[in-house]
């Protein structure tokens, strides 16, 4: 049974982002997580690392996609153990580093094949030394896209016009994380954005008092 609102209130639901600009990826989340109409957790952190320089950002389920991530955050950390030659290994994980997209296709594969069991919708963003910064979508049903930005969530049905309005090609920096940001704010108590770049990654927290205003009472 759906929720019973108040009048005046708004479901708005969660909100995942993430956006490839010219020198890495921006991912970003809004932080609630509700059980029906009661906020169970007001600051719930939806960005996930699952290696170095790759992330994911997860809605639906809050147990089904912790479940998935981990497993994939597993598997990740076994693929950098991966014998660049039969007789030489490498000396450590980090010497082979997997593909963004190979995360993705983990959890394309995870989410196709229990899609009658998971209420799952991921996003996944990073950055690799063979393809450069890569942003990867799996909706619900566990098909796999790569796109220039990605929003989810079922409160991303609210952006869609921003998003279009907005983006642009090869957005610097800081024109990126303002895009990602005034995306995710409908709903949230807390923002939560992550850097990803060749250098690393910066993690960003944006607390409530500070969220972006787009109009006046």
């Amino acid at each position: 049974m759906a929720a019973r609102l108040k009048p005046g209130e708004v479901d708005l639901g969660t909100t995942i982002m993430a956006v490839q600009y010219k020198d890495g990826v921006i991912v970003g989340a809004d932080s609630r997580t509700t059980t029906g109409s009661y906020i169970a957790n007001r600051v719930t952190d939806k960005l996930t690392p699952v290696h170095d320089r790759i992330f994911c950002c997860r809605s639906g389920s809050a147990a089904d996609t912790q479940a998935v991530a981990d497993i994939v955050q597993y598997y990740l950390q076994l693929f950098g153990y991966r014998p660049l030659y039969p007789l030489f290994p490498p000396p450590s994980p980090k010497a082979n580093p997997p593909r963004v997209h190979t995360a993705a296709s983990m959890f394309q594969e995870l989410c196709y094949s229990n899609k009658d069991q998971l209420s799952a919708g991921i996003i996944v963003g990073g950055w690799d030394k063979h393809d450069g910064p890569s942003v990867w979508s799996i909706p619900l049903g566990g098909s796999l896209h790569r796109q220039p930005f990605a929003i989810g969530g079922s409160g991303s049905t609210y952006i869609y016009g921003y998003c279009d309005a907005q983006y642009k090609e090869g957005m610097g920096r800081e024109e990126a994380i303002e895009f990602t940001k005034n995306g995710t704010d409908r709903r949230a108590a807390v923002i939560r954005l992550a850097v990803i770049t060749k250098d690393g990654v910066e993690r960003i927290f944006t607390p409530g008092d500070q969220l972006p205003t787009f109009w006046k009472g």
